[in-house]
């Protein structure tokens, strides 16, 4: 390794609240288990990339017992479909999926209910999962397909329902502001490793290794995926992304100025997930599409400063940046801080 180079790790912790509380928040939704042992499922709910649609067909399918195949998420127009409020805050997951979930249980009720009836036994018998339908400790089962004709036709019953989820509205002190503005809280550490040239100032990234608590992994594959997600936005804000401004106008106009992470620029993301499922939630899940994003950047810089005794407040953390530290500190004969 080359004498002007030299290595350092970081670690950082954070927590992100999630449900507001000290103002109202809530998400609606509706379920129906459909002709053919399908699902239909409708709310407000928006897409903007970080696979909630994903999430609530598997929510919808565990909680009917469908096929994952066979849940078909309606249209997203609030003017005929339930209130989802904003998709920002990290709230998708937890306040439009248990919304779904509610919803999911009300319409398998009545479905249970009047199986029991047709077989005879108690409703707490019965179970359903994967297209199937069975009553434990019993030789009574059927495709979902079946039990819907029955519901349906003999008994003129269509098993759907709709449900809201409300975070619990505490509100705050009006004077001091005291109070707890969030209902869930998720938790998270990370680890940086860095390589700092001083002749240069350059700094590759070499690993990061985060560790977070989601509450209940729905889908563990996206849950990593949002994790590296906000890595890669992290990188950026620490290392390189630097929005300049000069008589109100920007200096940083383009991408060719504002300089974001490629593919060479991210490193080898490790992610280990805790579940420590949330008691105020029907599905113990949280939140992870922010709060991946918060320790990332002060582990890096944290990073820095292990490996070259300086320390980097403002960032992005450039080689401009780091050379004028080092300069100064060689300087002053101690460690100077920007």
């Amino acid at each position: 390794m080359s004498l002007t180079k030299k290595r350092g790790r970081g670690i950082a912790a954070a927590w992100y609240g999630i449900a507001r509380t000290a103002a109202m928040d809530q998400a609606g939704a509706w379920a129906e288990i459909d002709d053919g042992g399908s699902a239909k499922i409708s709310t407000g709910v928006t897409e903007i990339g970080e696979g909630i649609l994903t999430v609530l067909a598997q929510v919808a399918a565990d909680e009917l017992g469908v096929k994952p195949e066979n849940v078909m998420i309606g249209e997203n127009d609030t003017s005929r479909s339930p209130e989802a409020a904003h998709a920002g805050a990290t709230r998708q997951t937890y306040m439009i999926g248990n919304a779904v979930a509610l919803a999911c249980r009300g319409a398998r009720q009545k479905l249970f209910d009047v199986m029991a009836k047709e077989w005879k036994v108690d409703a707490k018998s019965i179970q359903a999962h994967d297209g199937e339908i069975w009553s434990e400790g019993t030789n009574y089962k059927m495709t979902m397909s079946e039990s819907i004709h029955i519901c349906k036709k003999k008994y003129g019953v269509i098993p759907v329902a709709g449900e809201n989820y409300t975070s619990h509205h505490t509100g705050l002190d009006p004077v001091d502001g005291s109070g707890r503005p969030w209902q869930a809280y998720v938790f998270g550490g990370q680890v940086a490793e860095v390589e700092v040239d001083t002749a240069t100032g350059e700094v590759q990234l070499l690993g990061i290794w985060a560790c977070h608590d989601v509450g209940k992994a729905i889908n563990p594959k996206g849950v990593e995926g949002q994790i590296e997600g906000g890595v890669v936005q992290a990188v950026g804000q620490a290392l390189m992304e630097n929005y300049e401004l000069e008589n109100g106008r920007t200096k940083s106009g383009s991408f060719a100025k504002y300089i974001l992470p490629t593919a060479l620029d991210v490193p080898k993301v490790t992610s280990k997930i805790v579940e420590d499922p949330d008691p105020l939630s029907p599905l113990g899940a949280k939140g992870i599409g922010e709060p991946a994003m918060v320790p990332t950047s002060p582990a890096i810089m944290n990073a820095i400063y292990d490996a070259i005794g300086v320390r980097v407040k403002s960032l992005p953390a450039t080689p401009e940046k780091i050379l004028k530290a080092l300069k100064e500190k060689k300087q002053n004969g101690s460690r100077k801080f920007n």
